[in-house]
C-alpha cells in the first residue's frame, strides 16, 4: 500500500492583486560596483522591490530547493490569483521545472495597480487550489491502476501556501472557511467521479507579506487543527530578505531537509576553485557555502551523539541549524571507493553567491571533495564526500565507525573499549530465564495481563539491577548469594521464599564473624586490595541495592530488606572487636615491614664484614709469601671467633638477592607461629630423638647427640 504525504502535493498561491504592486520599502543599491565616479557624474538612486516581485522571488527559489532534492516524486501547481484564477502548470513531470514556471510568470506580469481592487480577490487562487488537489497525479494513477481491488487505499493529501497581504486576523478566518466549505464540496463531487479523488487531509500555510516598517495587522499562530480535513498557521513576515529566511525555514520543515555549512573552501579572488588547488596560491581566502539535504544525511551523528552544531541561525528566529563540515583538500585521482551509507541530492542555500558557484561547478567538472568533522583535538574524522553523478552533486555519507562488511568484533574485544570481563556465563543463564514461547489461546492469566505484557514486566524485574561486568560486583560471584538473588526477582515471594531469603542473609553473616574471604576483583588497584572489614561493607552494600529496587513489589520483599538492614546494624561489642582486629592487623603490617628492613640491613652490614676480613686475609697473606727472609707459611686456616663464624654460602662473597629475599620471608614467618622446639634446643642443628625411652634404659646424652653408656 502505497500512502501519499502531505508533501507529494504543493500548490502555491501567490496573490496578484493592486495592493502587492505596493513597495517593500527594502532598498537594493545599484551603484555599489563603481569603483571611481568622475566629477559631476550623479549616482544612481537605490531602488526597492514589490511585494509582488518578494513574493516571486521567494516561491521560486522555494521550487528550485525542491526540484533539486526531490526531482519527480515531489509536485508543485502555482496558481496567481486576481479577479480570477491563472493556472501556470499542471501536475504533470514535464511542468515540474522552474524554468516553466518563470516563463509563465513573465507572461502573467506585474499587478496593475490601477485595477479595481474590489474585482481582485485571493479567494479566487484558493478555489483553484483546491480543486487542484482533487486532480490525480501521474503516480497516484499508477498506484491506483496497481491496486485495482483496493484503490481506495491510495491517500490523497496536500498543502496550500498562500503568499498574501491579509487585511486582519478576521479576514484570515474566513479564508480558512472557505477552503474548509470548498474541500467538503469538492469531495462530494470526487465521491462520483473516476478522475477525481477527495481530500483526506490538507494543510493551509497562510504567509501575511507587508511592507518593511509598516506594523502588521495580523499576528503569527501555529498550526491549528480547524476541522478532521484541514489544519491551519499563520506567518506575519516582513518583505524583503526576512521571507526569503522565512521560505527557507518552511522548505526545510516540509521535507525533512537539513543544513550542512562546507568552511574553509579555499579559492582566490580571481579563480575558481578548481585553478586555485592547481596554484595552491598563498593568497587564497577561505569561503563557507551552506547546502541543503534530506535530513538522514545526519543520521549517524544523532545516533552517536556526536552532532557538532554550529549554532548559526536565522536573523529573526533560533530555529535554523546547521552542521559545520571542513573541506579536506581533494586529490587529483577520483578512483578510490569509499565506504558509503548513503547520497543524498544537495542544493545551495545561496545559488547565485560566487562560492556556492565556484563549488557546483568545481564538482560537476568531475571533483570529489572529502569533508571532516572539526575537532579541537585528535586525529581528523572524514565523515562524507561530496561527489557528482550525471550532472546531479550527491552528499555521500561515509562510514567512519566499523564496517559492516568486516567480521563481527569477538565479545573479548568489548563494547568499543578494552573490558573483557563479561558476566558471559551469567548472561546465558539470564537469557535461558527470559525465553520467549508462544502461548495457547485458551490459556488465561487470572490477573487479566497480556502475556507479552507479562513477559515485558518480567524483563524489567530481572534488569532492574545486573552489572554487565566481573569486576563491578561482588555478590553475584558469590554462591552463597545465588537463592537470595534467583528468588528476590520475583513477583510475589512465598513463606518458604522468605525463609531461605533469611538464611541467606544469616550465611553471610556467619561468613562476616569468620572472617572469610570474598572475591573482590583487584584489577586496577595496587597493593592487596581492600581489607576484609571493607570488603563486607561493599558486599552489603551491593546486597542492600539489589534488594532495594524489588523492596517494594511486596511486603515480603520488605521483610528480606528488612532482615538485611537488621543484620547490618551490628552490636557494640561486635563493632568493639572488629576494631581490635584491625588494629592488630595494622601492627602485623608494620612489623612485618619494619622487620623486613632490618633483615635487609643486618644481612648487607654482614657481608660487607665478611667481605672485608677475606680481602684483609689474602693481603696478609700475600705479603708473608713475597717476604724472602719469612719461612713458608703454615697451611693452617686462621682462628675464627665464634661469633665470626658464618655459614659456607656466606663466606664465598656478597650475599644474592635471592638470599636476602629468602631471609626476610624466613624472619617474617617465624614470627607468625611458635618455633619447633628440638629447633630451638638444638645443639649445632641437631636434636636427638626419644629421649625419655634413653633415659629411662639409664642411656647419657653427650653434647654432639651420640649416646654412650
Amino acid at each position: 500500500m502505497k500512502m501519499f504525504s502531505v508533501a507529494h502535493k504543493t500548490v502555491f498561491v501567490v496573490d496578484h492583486c493592486p495592493y502587492m504592486a505596493e513597495s517593500s520599502r527594502q532598498q537594493v543599491e545599484c551603484d555599489v560596483l563603481t569603483k571611481s565616479r568622475a566629477q559631476g557624474v550623479i549616482p544612481l538612486a537605490p531602488v526597492s522591490k514589490s511585494l509582488w516581485t518578494c513574493a516571486v522571488e521567494c516561491s521560486m527559489e522555494y521550487c528550485r530547493i525542491l526540484y533539486d532534492v526531490y526531482p519527480k516524486d515531489k509536485l508543485v501547481n502555482y496558481i496567481v490569483s486576481d479577479s480570477e484564477f491563472h493556472i501556470l502548470n499542471s501536475w504533470r513531470r514535464g511542468d515540474q521545472s522552474t524554468h516553466e514556471l518563470m516563463s509563465a510568470l513573465a507572461a502573467v506580469g506585474p499587478p496593475n495597480p490601477r485595477e479595481d481592487p474590489e474585482c481582485c480577490s485571493i479567494l479566487h487562487g484558493l478555489v483553484a487550489a483546491v480543486e487542484s488537489l482533487c486532480k490525480i497525479t501521474e503516480l497516484q494513477h499508477e498506484k491506483r491502476t496497481a491496486l485495482m481491488d483496493t484503490a481506495e487505499r491510495v491517500a490523497n493529501r496536500g498543502r496550500i501556501i498562500c503568499l498574501t497581504n491579509a487585511k486582519s486576523d478576521t479576514h484570515v478566518r474566513m479564508l480558512e472557511d472557505c477552503i474548509q466549505e470548498t474541500i467538503l464540496d469538492q469531495n462530494k463531487l470526487a465521491a462520483g467521479s473516476d478522475r477525481l479523488m477527495g481530500i483526506q487531509q490538507c494543510e493551509l500555510v497562510l504567509v501575511h507579506i507587508y511592507p518593511q516598517g509598516e506594523d502588521t495587522l495580523v499576528s503569527d499562530r501555529p498550526k491549528k487543527e480547524i476541522s478532521p480535513l484541514l489544519t491551519s498557521e499563520v506567518h506575519s513576515v516582513r518583505a524583503g530578505r526576512h521571507l526569503a529566511s522565512k521560505l527557507n525555514i518552511l522548505v526545510q520543515q516540509h521535507f525533512d531537509l537539513a543544513s550542512t555549512t562546507i568552511t574553509n573552501i579555499p579559492m582566490k579572488p580571481t579563480l575558481n576553485v578548481c585553478e586555485q588547488e592547481e596554484q595552491h596560491a598563498n593568497t587564497s581566502a577561505n569561503y563557507d557555502v551552506e547546502l541543503l539535504h534530506h535530513r538522514d544525511a545526519h543520521l549517524e551523528f544523532f545516533k552517536s551523539g556526536d552532532l557538532h552544531m554550529a549554532g548559526t541561525s536565522t536573523r529573526e528566529n533560533n530555529f535554523k541549524e546547521t552542521v559545520t563540515l571542513k573541506w579536506c583538500t581533494p586529490r587529483t585521482n577520483n578512483i578510490e571507493l569509499h565506504y558509503c551509507t548513503g547520497a543524498y541530492r544537495i542544493s545551495p542555500t545561496d545559488v547565485n553567491s560566487r562560492p556556492s558557484s565556484c563549488l557546483t561547478n568545481f564538482l560537476l567538472n568531475g571533483r570529489s571533495v572529502l569533508l571532516e568533522q572539526p575537532r579541537k583535538s585528535g586525529s581528523k574524522v572524514i565523515s562524507h564526500m561530496l561527489s557528482s553523478h550525471g550532472g546531479e552533486i550527491f552528499l555521500h555519507v561515509l562510514n567512519s565507525n566499523r564496517s559492516t562488511l568486516e567480521d563481527p568484533p569477538s565479545i573479548s574485544e568489548g563494547c568499543g573499549g578494552r573490558v573483557t570481563d563479561y558476566r558471559i556465563t551469567d548472561f546465558g543463564e539470564f537469557m535461558r530465564e527470559n525465553r520467549l514461547t508462544p502461548v495457547a489461546e485458551s490459556s488465561h492469566d487470572p490477573s487479566g495481563k497480556v502475556p507479552v505484557e507479562r513477559a515485558k514486566a518480567q524483563l524489567e524485574r530481572y534488569t532492574r539491577y545486573w552489572p554487565m561486568i566481573i569486576s563491578q560486583t561482588t555478590i553475584f560471584n558469590m554462591q552463597a548469594v545465588v537463592p537470595l538473588a534467583n528468588l528476590i526477582v520475583k513477583e510475589t515471594l512465598t513463606e518458604e521464599d522468605v525463609l531461605t531469603c533469611q538464611k541467606t542473609v544469616y550465611n553471610l553473616v556467619d561468613m562476616e564473624r569468620k572472617n572469610d574471604p570474598l572475591p573482590i576483583s583487584t584489577v586496577g588497584s595496587r597493593g592487596k586490595g581492600p581489607k576484609r572489614d571493607e570488603q563486607y561493607r561493599i558486599m552489603w552494600n551491593e546486597l542492600e541495592t539489589l534488594v532495594k529496587t524489588h523492596a517494594g513489589a511486596t511486603d515480603r520483599h520488605q521483610r528480606v530488606l528488612d532482615c538485611i538492614i537488621a543484620c547490618r546494624s551490628k552490636p557494640p561489642e561486635e563493632e568493639e572487636r572488629k576494631k581490635r582486629g584491625r588494629k592488630r592487623e595494622d601492627r602485623e603490617d608494620r612489623a612485618e615491614k619494619n622487620g623486613s628492613k632490618e633483615m635487609e640491613d643486618k644481612s648487607w652490614q654482614d657481608s660487607e664484614r665478611l667481605k672485608g676480613l677475606l680481602e684483609k686475609g689474602e693481603q696478609d697473606a700475600e705479603v708473608i709469601k713475597d717476604s724472602p727472609d719469612s719461612p713458608e707459611p703454615l697451611n693452617k686456616k686462621p682462628r675464627l671467633m665464634v661469633d665470626e663464624v658464618q655459614p659456607p654460602e656466606r663466606a664465598k662473597g656478597p650475599v644474592s638477592l635471592l638470599s636476602l629475599w629468602t631471609n626476610r620471608i624466613t624472619a617474617a614467618n617465624s614470627r607468625k607461629h611458635q618455633e619447633f622446639v628440638g629447633r630451638v634446643s638444638s645443639v649445632n642443628n641437631k636434636f636427638e630423638l626419644y629421649q625419655h625411652l634413653k633415659e629411662e634404659n639409664g642411656m647419657d646424652v653427650h653434647e654432639n647427640g651420640k649416646a654412650s653408656r
